[in-house]
């Protein structure tokens, strides 16, 4: 983000603006650059930041002043010094290369292998890089960035389901940096934007007849579309949006089966956590926190905090549960790995959330009131801490919460009306009966296995 800024450019857009969103804009530079092209440690710059903004009594990054900024910026440039031996260059074009040449070399990064195996994609294709014009979600608190599904992507309902922040820029929303609000409020503060934004998305479902996953920003009270693209979503929803996208004549039939993999179908399968189980932690007072249920299903494993340890536990086959403050690109390997995710910040658009969909694994994002500490290896929440080997477990269905002490056990298979009514049309569906079903019967048998084996009593669930 912000890529092409300097010390000059930064004066030159604080005459032109305010000195606030000079030094904001700078501040997000050297960060991103400095962890995605240097390779310093993102958690670095976050502890000055976080640092600056407990003296200043502050809860969010984007409340601190142009006075804290002018403290920031000068202690990320001696960071970058100290930690690459160099600053960064203040010729855009050097900038630009440096980033470019970054992206390309990630290809080869070890998440990025991670996931291309987990997903079973060639290592032979190769990836691209696009230059394109910035606008500002944090120009003002007439700005802001979001992220917006055309349906929701845990269920599959045909509504609108998304989230934002003002006076923001797009990496505060994926990153889970900040929980944001979610979409319908911004009828109430923009309610023009949101009008907008209603109309485009049936524009581009309708024209791509599948569910868009779109980033806006509003700059200044402007809308901008940066992206869409087919959404990440669950098992549930794919069904759910593959039989109504019929019903509403956008595809027909064939499609509709082709977009559900018999993988997807085995997500239907996973494990969550036994209601009276639940109700009892509930009654004797193990609820540790609540947060939002971003992907379906239960977990139960030890607490980690580290994603590299969260692969080499979950490679020897240890369920294991990946806690951090928020994900990022550079954790996909753990979270590959891990049995469950939970994040002390983000929401339902947030990276964890995203991916854990994606994954068809349990995540519980933005827990109220949890402090995650990675360092030191525990995160706490009222008067309850949980260290990192303890075992917890996860939740999605209702309230997303935690617990203590609690077993759990399979979900059994769960043919509800939407399952059913693919399953009627995969009969009906010639050419691709056969095929179907001799691949769901090995992924069923498969889940059917799973399924009765009991998750670890004894765990505390969160």
């Amino acid at each position: 983000l912000n890529l092409g800024i300097n010390d000059g450019i930064v004066e030159g857009i604080a005459r032109n603006t305010d000195e606030r969103f000079a030094l904001d804009l700078h501040r997000r530079f050297i960060q991103m650059f400095g962890s995605v092209v240097l390779g310093i440690a993102n958690s670095r710059f976050e502890a000055l930041t976080n640092a600056r903004r407990a003296s200043a009594g502050l809860a969010l990054s984007g409340q601190l002043s142009a006075e804290d900024l002018a403290e920031i910026v000068p202690q990320f440039k001696a960071l970058i010094r100290e930690a690459a031996g160099r600053d960064i260059p203040s010729d855009p074009l050097e900038q630009l290369e440096m980033a470019v040449l970054a992206v390309f070399k990630s290809w080869n990064g070890r998440r990025a292998i991670g996931y291309r195996n987990f997903h079973r994609i060639s290592h032979d294709l190769c990836t691209a890089v696009s230059v394109v014009a910035m606008v500002y979600g944090n120009a003002d608190d007439d700005s802001c960035t979001g992220v917006l599904f055309t349906r929701d992507p845990s269920t599959g309902a045909k509504e609108l389901h998304g989230e934002y922040l003002t006076n923001a820029q797009g990496e505060d929303v994926v990153s889970g940096a900040a929980t944001p609000r979610n979409f319908a409020s911004l009828a109430g503060e923009m309610p023009e934007i949101h009008e907008s934004l209603v109309d485009v998305a049936g524009l581009l479902e309708r024209h791509y007849r599948d569910c868009q996953d779109i980033e806006f920003t509003v700059e200044r009270g402007k809308l901008f579309l940066l992206q869409t693209r087919s959404a990440k979503h669950t098992a549930r929803a794919a069904i759910k949006m593959a039989v109504d996208m019929v019903d509403e004549g956008l595809i027909d039939k064939r499609e509709a089966l082709s977009r559900v993999e018999p993988e997807q179908m085995y997500h239907l399968l996973l494990p969550r956590l036994a209601g009276d189980a639940k109700r009892q932690a509930k009654q004797d007072g193990r609820v540790v926190t609540v947060g939002l249920g971003a992907s379906p299903g239960g977990a139960t494993g030890r607490v980690v905090f580290s994603p590299d340890e969260a692969a080499e536990l979950g490679g020897k086959g240890a369920g294991v549960i990946l806690v951090r403050p928020e994900t990022r690109a550079e954790d996909v390997h753990g979270m590959l790995a891990a049995a469950g995710i939970l994040t002390g910040r983000g929401g339902a658009t947030s990276h964890a959330a995203v991916v854990a969909r994606g994954l068809g694994k349990p995540c519980v994002a933005g827990a109220q009131g949890i402090e995650v500490n990675p360092e030191e290896g525990y995160f706490r929440t009222n008067e309850t801490t949980v260290k990192s080997g303890e075992e917890i477990s996860i939740d999605r269905g209702g309230v997303p919460r935690t617990y203590r002490d609690h077993s759990a056990e399979r979900g059994r298979r769960d043919r509800d009306g939407d399952a059913a009514g693919l399953g009627r049309r995969r009969q009906k569906t010639r050419g691709t009966r056969e095929r179907g079903q001799s691949t769901g019967r090995r992924d069923g048998d498969r889940a059917r296995r799973r399924r009765h084996r009991p998750l670890q009593d004894g765990a505390h669930v969160l």
